[in-house]
Order: C-alpha cells, then structure tokens, then sequence
C-alpha cells in the first residue's frame, strides 16, 4: 500500500489534551510517524483538525435494524471508526446461532466491529425469551480474538444475591471487560455490584448517580440514543467537578436509522457536550481513548505510531464538522462498503410463533385506582402510576390520554399473553405492533381498540417480525425485519426511507412527537428498568423485581 501524509493540518492529541501543528504518515494502513514529511500522495489537511476515530463503547447494532455493514455504512460518515457490540437482543432470539452470525456478519466490513458476551439471557425471570445462553454457551466464544468480556450484567439482583448462573459468567470473564446495567442502584447494594467485578455502567441519568458509581470503581458510559439522552443531565455537572473525566466515555446503546441520520452518530455526544460547555479536546478524547484505554483496544483511540490509521478530518472543532473520514489510511466513502453481505441461515429468518391470538386475552379489569405506565419524554425509564382509568362493563377502555399497551409471547409456542393501560404514547384511531421489544423481544403493540391491536400482531407473525401500523383493520404501512424479527435485508437508505415515512404516519395517529414511536415503544416490555414495565407474563414492579400480577385466564 502506498505511503499517504496528511500536511500542514492540527492534530487533536487527546492523550496529552493538546494542539499540535504537524503531518501525519500513514504506511499500510497504520500511522508511521508525525513530523515533517513530503511525498507524492499527500493530503492538504490546511485550516482542518485531525482526530482520532470516534468509538462507541456500548450498542446494540440491532437497534438501527440494519445488518452490520448496512449500519456501518450509516455511522462511517459521521467519523465512528470502531464500535463495541453486545448483540444481546439477537442472542434474546436466537442463542448461540446468533453470536455465530454477529460475529460472522462483522469479520470483513470496514467498521471494526468488538463483541461482548451477552449475560443476561433472558434479563429477568419474568418474561420468555426464544434460547439459553449459559456460562458453558459462553466458552466456544470466550477467546475469539473481536470478544472482549461479558455484556451488560442487566440482572444486578441475581449479582447481589451471587446466583450462581450470573456468578458462574462473571467468574468467565474475570480477566476481560464485564459492563454493567444497574440503574438507580445506590449505597451497599451498589458497592456489592462493583465487588463482583462489574466495571461499566451506561444506565446513569444524572451526574449524581454517576458520581457515585464512579467513586464505587466503574467507567461511566455517557449514552446519546434515540429515546435515552443523558448527555445534557450528567455533563454539566462533569465540567464543573472535572477531576474524574479520564472515566467517562460515550455510548448511543441504541439509535435508529433516523436519528443517526439527522444527529451523527458519537459525534453527536461529543458535539452536544461541547455546546455544553465542555472543551472540545476533552470531549474527543471522550469518544476515542477513554473507550480505547478501558476496552483495551491497543489498535484505535490515538493518533500516535503504531496504531491504525482511522483519522476523522475536522472543518471545525467546535462544531465538529466531519469533512471525511478514514478508515486504516482509506478514505472512506461509497465504494468501500461495495462487499457481498454474508448470507443468513434460514432458520434466523422464521423466529415469530403466534398461538391463540384472542381479545379476552387483552382485557384489562378496572377496580377503583390500577397500575398504569407512566411514560416520560427523553428517557426510557417509566413511571409506576396508580390511577382511575377510562372503563365499561369493568374493562379498561383506551383514550387519547390512556393507550393499551399489549405483549405476546412469540417464541415457544405457549400462547401468553398481557395488557395494561400506558399513559403518554397518545396513539389514536390504531395501533402499532413490532417483534422488537426489549429484551426478550416478543410481540409488543399499543392501541386504541382491541380488533387493530390484534391486527397488527397477526401482521407481525405473516413477515416474521418487524413493524406495522393498522387503522381501522388496515396495514397503513410496515416495516419488515426478518432476521430474528429485528434485522432488515435492504440497503440502509432504502430503510431509512421507509423509516421516515412509518415515523410520519405514526405522527399522523396521535403519537407524541416527543418520543421516538417505535424505539421508546420498544423499551416497555424491558423489566430491568424503572419502575413499571409489561412483559408477557404480566407486569413487572422493577423496583421490588417481582411480578406484580400475573396474567389472567
């Protein structure tokens, strides 16, 4: 390959946090040296900055519902180089086939793609996931040379309780990356949580909560998604109590098509945090070698000899404006991404199950005050409200305040199903169904009738997965994804298109613009996250993790 020098530009030396006028060589895809050089195949880099290569260090690349190199070819662009995976919702579906083809989807795009081992399959003992993955599952996969350690510990009661299935995992990777999910959790119990070895957490929604945890011992992961934004809640306070910041890092954990389209990917992270008052080299070294230093990516994170070339050219570092981006000294662009996609076992498309799909088994009884989910814009966590709701006959009755939120169980055939009332979706005159819902990603719908809800899920199961919108008893548009109901085949901008235009009709039925329809929707069935969720099995109090009531008939 030949030699490639970037001149006359500033390069951002996020170890050091300083500006440094100097050239960039770049031989066989690695930086050779930073000096003075001169060659035939130079770059004029002028008035530009020269930045490492952005890194995610927690997502779920199914949250884009792009393949792999679909969703490498959305977040390149925008100067995310490396990202770290954990493909917990795939192996929720699909187990150990599952890590088989994230891993086998990731081996040859131009975005390096690490993988931790997902640790909660399923989150919770009050939902049905489709497959087991076990501290023995884990071992065929431990030493691959892209995994790095064990995904987010989701199940923190089983960790302060040290059940054996979780211990048995954590004890696997005691020698690797082990990221947390613990939100809200404080004092002792969270002490107990850091003394089993977990080292990460991206659940924090205020500095306070990351504070603590991090004088408990973990990294913080900074998360920007589609529907949790904690950007602008935990910043402010790291600019004005600093002396930690070598700790923290940026994640998305889970972003649509859409919104990486319109924001950026990690460059939004470190764009917002500056307009917050951060400054802009402590916000890039945020997003390239804090991740690096704590994932142990000795090959990314810093412009410096002997690490690959991934250089994000800056028109502004303020603004963070992506002139173009370069992969291993290449820069990319349209052709890079011009690589067969690998092919999918048939058994990962054929993953929706629907058994006795009937409206008595939505029903919701009303008796004075019952629980309702509260839902809050910008966040994934949920409120647990004790309200009167709407009803006739004794049976709850959506409105334009209270929605009917459903899931069904579509992987072992067992016909569960549970309903509850949610307030703040505001859909109307519909419904909306998707085979994505977090973590055990059954059939999750929301609506205003029983017949459309009911509807939208039979659409489900006919595509094997995805998303649809029925009014009326008629498809108003969908979305398939058929690889383990979370994945779509198409090209990224053919998704995208469809995307926007299922965003817009969702609109049209009365959905909050300020959530994201289909992603927050998504979230609902999670039981790992404050305070009320619904899962198939019934709901679930969070914060007592125990199943408030179980379904009935």
């Amino acid at each position: 390959m030949e030699s490639l020098i970037f001149k006359n530009g500033t390069i951002v030396d996020v170890r050091r946090e300083t500006l440094v006028r100097a050239d960039l060589l770049i031989e066989d895809g690695k930086i050779a040296g930073i000096g003075t050089f001169s060659g035939e195949n130079e770059i004029d880099c002028t008035g530009k900055y020269l930045c490492p290569g952005f890194i995610d260090a927690h997502v779920h690349i199914e949250s884009s519902m792009a393949v792999p190199l679909e969703f490498a070819k959305a977040v390149m662009p925008w100067g995310t180089t490396t990202v770290i995976a954990d493909p917990h919702e795939l192996v929720n579906v699909k187990g150990n086939e599952a890590m088989e083809y994230i891993l086998d989807a990731t081996e040859d795009i131009p975005l390096s793609v690490y993988v931790m081992m997902p640790s909660s399959i399923p989150a919770t003992p009050f939902e049905t996931n489709g497959a087991d993955f076990t501290a023995q599952d884990m071992k065929q996969w431990k030493d691959h040379k892209r995994v790095l350690g064990l995904g987010e510990v989701m199940c923190y009661p089983a960790v302060l309780a040290r059940d054996p299935a979780i211990m048995d995992k954590i004890a696997l990777c005691k020698d690797m990356v082990i990221d947390g999910h613990a939100p809200g959790l404080t004092g002792d119990e969270l002490k107990s949580y850091v003394e089993a070895g977990v080292m990460t957490e991206h659940e924090c929604t205020t500095y306070e909560e990351a504070k603590e945890k991090c004088h408990a011992g973990m990294k913080i992961l900074i998360r920007e998604g589609s529907a949790a934004r904690n950007v602008e809640n935990i910043v402010p306070g790291l600019i004005h109590d600093p002396q930690d910041m070598k700790k923290y890092m940026f994640c998305t954990d889970d972003k649509h098509l859409d919104t990486i389209e319109n924001e950026g990917h990690i460059r939004y992270n470190v764009k917002k945090s500056i307009s917050l008052g951060m400054e802009p080299i402590q916000a890039i070294a945020m997003a390239t070698c804090h991740a690096a230093d704590t994932y142990g990516l000795d090959k990314a994170g810093i412009l410096e000899e002997g690490r690959d070339a991934d250089i994000v050219v800056l028109d502004s570092l303020e603004n963070v404006d992506v002139f173009a981006v370069y992969k291993k000294g290449k820069k990319v662009c349209s052709e890079m991404f011009d690589i067969p996609v690998r092919p999918v076992k048939e058994s990962m498309l054929h993953t929706v199950i629907l058994k006795d799909l009937s409206k008595e088994k939505i029903q919701v009884k009303v008796k004075g005050k019952i629980p309702v989910i509260g839902m809050i814009p910008g966040q994934i966590v949920t409120q647990f409200l004790t309200e009167e709701v709407p009803s006739k006959d004794g049976f709850f009755i959506p409105n334009e305040t209270y929605s009917k939120l459903c899931v069904f169980e579509r992987h072992r055939n067992t016909g569960n199903a549970a309903a509850a009332p949610i307030r703040g979706y505001g859909i109307t005159g519909g419904a909306i169904a998707t085979s994505v819902a977090h973590d055990s990603h059954n059939i999750i719908a929301a609506g205003d009738n029983d017949e459309d809800i009911l509807c939208a899920a039979k659409a489900i199961e006919e595509m094997q997965g995805g998303y649809v919108l029925v009014s009326g008893g008629k498809i108003k548009g969908k979305l398939p994804l058929p690889v383990a109901g979370l994945l779509s085949m198409e090209p990224s901008d053919k998704l995208q298109k469809n995307i926007d235009l299922m965003l817009k009709k969702a609109w049209e039925m009365g959905i909050s613009k300020n959530i994201d329809p289909f992603i927050t929707l998504s979230f609902m069935a999670l039981p790992v996250i404050p305070e009320l969720r619904l899962t198939d099995l019934g709901l679930v109090d969070v914060t007592k993790f125990e199943l408030l009531r179980k379904k009935e008939g």
